[in-house]
């Protein structure tokens, strides 16, 4: 009985493992103070950026 035991916990184990594999959480991935403050600063940057008016070859604003 003790044999059969093992068996049955060391394939129970297995499919546990198995099925975790397979839902993964649905919580999101942990992102470092220091990189949302790089994330921060591209955005504010790209904001910046896209927000001059474009300069077309003869130097007139469009």
């Amino acid at each position: 009985m003790n044999r059969r035991k093992k068996i049955i916990k060391k394939l129970q184990k297995k499919d546990k493992k198995a099925n975790a594999k397979l839902h993964k959480s649905s919580k999101p991935v942990y992102v470092s103070k220091a990189e949302r403050e790089k994330l921060a600063e591209q955005a504010v940057g790209d904001q910046i950026i896209s927000e001059q008016p474009d300069i077309t070859e003869k130097g007139t604003v469009e």
